[in-house]
């Protein structure tokens, strides 16, 4: 299996850039698993703001130990139950969503180059940089329509903690990528998909010449 990583600051269109690449992917071969879905239930009381509320965007925010063991378990060929986050209410959910291992997985978040464990699990590391104003619109814009935030919600969580987050641990994860893709993203995503489905194809031909050994 080959283990993608796509990072990007909030609003810098990771999902949008995973999708593009997986319409130009076989269905059956690729699967999307998301950061966000990893949001601990109960976020640490020593991260919050001022203001009393959650950090969001602080690396502990997440549940590493989880996150790490699931893209094992992918790698190795087993299979995941995938939690499921609320934004509305900012909750994990009982229920989950079972993922079994595909030739491709494209993983996604804002923090999908910073851990060194999971960045050696790696295949492919991307970044998304794109400027902070757009970041910001495309931000608003889903937090309002998608999740049922506020205009001054989001707006003050942005100078809260995405903003000073974003400068303190998102951008340097810049360095560890293996390419930079920009706000057009569509030849990026072409050319990913292009090596992507070279290795497919090899993958696929290597398993045709197994079945024929071991059929004769």
């Amino acid at each position: 299996m080959k283990l993608i990583g796509i990072a990007g600051g909030s609003g810098s269109g990771k999902t949008t850039f995973a999708m593009k690449v997986m319409s130009k992917l076989p269905a059956n071969k690729v699967n999307l698993l998301h950061m966000d879905s990893y949001y601990l239930h109960d976020q640490p009381k020593e991260f919050f703001t001022k203001s009393g509320k959650p950090n969001f965007d602080h690396p502990s925010s997440f549940d590493w130990d989880l996150l790490r063991t699931h893209i094992r378990t992918l790698k190795e060929g087993g299979k995941i139950e995938v939690p499921l986050y609320d934004f509305t209410t900012s909750a994990r959910l009982q229920d989950t969503e079972v993922m079994s291992p595909k030739s491709i997985l494209l993983f996604e978040g804002i923090f999908t180059l910073f851990d060194q464990e999971i960045r050696d699990m790696l295949d492919i590391k991307t970044f998304l940089h794109v400027d902070a104003d757009i970041r910001f619109t495309r931000r608003l814009n889903r937090d309002v329509q998608e999740r049922g935030r506020s205009l001054e919600s989001v707006t003050s969580q942005y100078y809260e903690t995405v903003r000073p987050m974003y400068q303190k641990f998102l951008a340097p994860q810049q360095q560890y990528a293996d390419f930079i893709v920009g706000e057009e993203t569509d030849v990026a995503a072409d050319i990913l998909a292009s090596k992507l489905n070279d290795f497919i194809r090899d993958e696929e031909s290597m398993q045709k010449l197994i079945d024929r050994n071991n059929f004769s």
